[in-house]
């Protein structure tokens, strides 16, 4: 699955570039490579990371944004813009989903909903097509549920002992 993704979003790539009379470099290539071999989000700088390490293709940081937006204009990549950070993402075989986003920590983790799917599919916009969706839900996680319910509990238990 994951192989006949890579060699779609490269022929992709390829067709784009051919007809735009633009040059086909290795680097857009290795780049690509390496976006879809990342699961989940990513930032520049662990892109650059990923190439240098495990690619050995070492690529400027002007070289990696302009053709992150290359490819966000060619629907390959999308972009979020968290809390504080701008991530990217693989999304030609993931166009619609949900994160939910962990205040505190800043934890991002990503679910399906098949009733959030089929509500957005139904909806009906005016003069607008859809193609894909990202939800937000800002939150606290239950780690960090947790680790507020100790803090809170100890000061407690400080507070009562100081009273005894």
């Amino acid at each position: 699955m994951k192989d006949n993704v890579k060699e779609s979003v490269k022929s992709i790539l390829t067709n784009y570039l051919e007809l735009s009379n633009h040059r086909k470099t290795p680097e857009r290539f290795a780049i690509l490579d390496a976006v879809y071999s990342i699961d989940g989000h990513f930032t520049l700088e662990e892109l650059g990371e990923r190439l240098r390490e495990d690619y050995h293709f070492p690529v400027s940081r002007a070289t990696l944004y302009n053709t992150l937006r290359l490819f966000m204009e060619l629907r390959l990549v999308i972009r979020h813009r968290f809390q504080g950070c701008t991530k990217y993402e693989a999304c030609y075989d993931n166009s619609s989903h949900c994160h939910q986003i962990c205040t505190t920590c800043g934890k991002i983790t990503e679910f399906k909903s098949l009733e959030i799917e089929k509500v957005i599919s139904g909806m009906r916009l005016e003069r607008f097509r859809k193609d894909g969706f990202s939800l937000y839900i800002y939150g606290i996680c239950s780690s960090c549920q947790a680790k507020l319910t100790r803090q809170r509990n100890n000061r407690q238990k400080v507070k009562s002992q100081k009273n005894i």
